[in-house]
């Protein structure tokens, strides 16, 4: 019996990815579906964790629109909250970076979106869907950073696979950003402020009683190391069935740690 048939009845509540564990996108992972609903039907408290840049309102409609059943989750934390609240606690105007879509989303949560180029902040959400290459938005972003933007990346992800095919997100404009000088303020795994309110979600249980699962090592993985969380680590997703590497501790000074277990993925 595998280690997510008879998972560990320590394990009260979990955060579980979405993009790369669940689905790709475009389809459900065969299998995904009903391990979280047997893991809810077992009493444990199903908590999906994203770096989606957007509301957990348009997360949830997504999640119908591919077709997860509604019991298998409790509630849905997304990076994006966590920086709607900070955009609008600067109560002016900002820059904005994505799509139409994710503009109209923010917006209707009360964020402000600069009708000129003068502004001292900036939304990043993504690509716009028009421009695929993130070198295309430096032209953009060069001089924001030259005079002092602050950009608040809503995305962490560098990368996703959407449907078999490779998609640039909003971590990597970020970095782009700050290569040229620029500031980033990072909202997301693997940053704490997504896992205080994800625990929230759970009731504040024992970090003890909480399992972590994730497809992407520099966000998933290392949000959860840094937590103090146990974790399963999904090899099918972002990392397309690379092994964990052994290396991944040192690189990020984390001792000994190492995920309690490593599965392809969740079926």
């Amino acid at each position: 019996m595998s280690f997510l048939e008879a998972l560990p009845p320590q394990y009260r509540v979990i955060l579980c990815d979405i993009w790369g564990v669940v689905h790709d996108g475009v389809d459900l992972y065969s299998g995904a579906a009903d391990r979280l609903l047997g893991w809810a039907g077992e009493g444990r408290r199903i908590i999906l964790i994203t770096n989606a840049p957007r509301t957990a309102e348009a997360v949830e409609q997504q999640l119908g629109r591919i077709g997860l059943p509604r019991g298998a989750w409790h509630g849905i934390s997304t990076s994006g909250e966590a920086g709607i609240a900070a955009l609008n606690a600067l109560g002016a105007p900002v820059g904005f970076i994505g799509t139409t879509e994710d503009c109209a989303i923010i917006e209707s949560r009360g964020v402000m979106i600069a009708s000129s180029g003068d502004f001292t902040d900036l939304a990043c959400l993504g690509l716009d869907g028009q421009r695929t290459n993130v070198a295309d938005y430096l032209a953009d972003i060069e001089p924001l950073a030259a005079r002092g933007v602050v950009m608040h990346c809503l995305n962490p992800d560098r990368m996703v696979i959407r449907g078999g095919v490779p998609e640039a997100c909003a971590g990597a404009i970020a970095d782009l950003y700050e290569g040229l000088g620029g500031t980033v303020r990072w909202y997301g795994k693997p940053h704490p402020a997504i896992y205080d309110h994800a625990l929230a979600l759970g009731g504040n249980p024992d970090k003890s009683a909480v399992l972590a699962i994730g497809d992407a090592l520099p966000t998933d993985v290392l949000g959860a190391a840094r937590q103090g969380l146990d974790c399963i680590f999904v090899t099918g997703g972002i990392h397309a069935g690379e092994p964990f590497p052994a290396s991944f501790a040192p690189q990020y000074g984390l001792g000994d740690w190492a995920p309690v277990a490593v599965v392809a993925t969740l079926g």
